[in-house]
């Protein structure tokens, strides 16, 4: 267990169901923090006088253990002391489950019939977690994604000085992202390696398992290419010519990208394809260090290009939720960066590095045709001249 257990925010919406008849399934991409908000959770049952116990499937030890079903389980729980007193709950936390060979009867069974037992488990994708989880385990799962750092965080993990400028540590977050082992870190050059480690280790391994990637070079040019259009429309044709790939196997590759947590396809927002255009998705990044590595090979202190976008697209997503982003673009070529669905409407948002650099006129349209007149935009920079200007800590 680390010395140090910073909080994250996600754990206050996990911790309502703790108690409950749920298995509670965290799962993100590897090094975002799942096995740390385990400990949290473990750390607050404690706190409150609950029975716990850890398995850590990293060790095949255990991977053998609990392969053998329910009965070697219940028995090794005994065996380290855990008495399994029916009338109250005992917690019991998986890290890793997908390294089981079939998880689903193993879970079904203990929801099912050892309802004293609660099960916490984690996994390193949802593909993982789609493909060895059945159906039979439907109804029985609540399920968190877990994603780099939030800016907020970010600030707690860095212990960041009170007079330190809002702005200069949003730069940094800006410039080397939201993985805890590299905010963490101050030295440059070991934040590209450690970057360059979940490339090495992940991106390009375990992905290339998933995938069954047979012609690394092209996968690796549609990996480079991709992070270069971060905050761009994606032609699925034209990015297979780009990369020698065929369109099917793009479209395999991009799904299997999204399921592992690097990549996300961005629809747009529409109720009428007649007069809002295509239905071609934006493509993102959910953490600017690890699209800089794979776009450049190094950390800029700087921002360029589409890292400022990619970085507000990723705060939207731990703030509000996925699904709950699209684009908005019109035959006339008027396009809006972010449309978000809010419990009381759409919020057409624009994101601009410099607050210079907005023209209203170009969320006019948008504003028109929906009725609306409330709008935002993210801006780093420049003069925040209208009470539509926000600053990204401000989302």
């Amino acid at each position: 267990m680390p010395d140090i257990l910073y909080k994250r925010d996600i754990v206050d919406q996990i911790i309502p169901f703790l108690g409950t008849n749920n298995i509670v399934v965290l799962h993100g991409a590897r090094q975002v923090g799942k096995t740390h908000i385990l400990y949290l959770l473990q750390n607050y049952l404690k706190s409150q006088n609950a029975s716990t116990h850890y398995i850590d499937l990293e060790d095949s030890r255990y991977v053998d253990l609990l392969n053998q079903g329910v009965d070697p389980f219940l028995a090794y729980l005994k065996s380290v002391g855990l008495g399994l007193d029916q009338d109250s709950k005992h917690y019991i936390f998986i890290d890793e489950i997908q390294h089981l060979s079939q998880p689903s009867p193993l879970l079904k069974l203990i929801v099912d019939h050892h309802p004293y037992l609660q099960l916490i488990v984690s996994g390193s994708s949802s593909f993982d977690i789609k493909s060895k989880f059945s159906d039979s385990l439907v109804g029985r799962t609540v399920n968190f994604e877990i994603f780099p750092l939030s800016f907020n965080e970010f600030l707690r993990f860095k212990q960041v000085n009170p007079i330190t400028p809002v702005d200069t540590s949003y730069r940094e977050y800006l410039s080397y992202g939201g993985y805890p082992k590299i905010v963490l870190t101050d030295d440059l050059v070991l934040k590209e390696k450690y970057l360059q480690q979940i490339i090495d280790t992940y991106v390009k391994k375990d992905i290339f398992d998933l995938a069954k990637v047979t012609e690394p070079i092209k996968f690796n040019n549609l990996i480079k290419v991709l992070a270069s259009s971060s905050g761009q429309l994606l032609n699925m044709v034209q990015l297979g010519n780009t990369c020698d790939l065929s369109t099917s196997t793009v479209r395999h590759y991009l799904h299997i990208l999204e399921s592992t947590y690097v990549i996300k396809l961005v629809t747009p927002h529409s109720q009428s394809a007649k007069v809002e255009v295509s239905r071609t998705p934006k493509i993102f990044f959910y953490d600017t260090g690890l699209l800089q590595m794979l776009m450049i090979k190094k950390l800029q202190t700087e921002n360029i290009g589409n890292i400022f976008e990619t970085s507000i697209f990723s705060e939207l997503v731990k703030k509000y939720g996925v699904t709950h982003i699209n684009y908005w673009r019109n035959k006339n070529g008027n396009e809006i960066d972010f449309i978000l669905q809010t419990n009381t409407g759409i919020l057409p948002i624009e994101v601009k590095y410099n607050f210079n650099l907005f023209s209203p006129g170009k969320i006019t349209p948008f504003l028109q045709k929906y009725q609306l007149s409330q709008y935002k935009v993210i801006g780093l920079r420049g003069t925040k001249s209208s009470p539509n200007f926000f600053y990204p800590w401000e989302i």
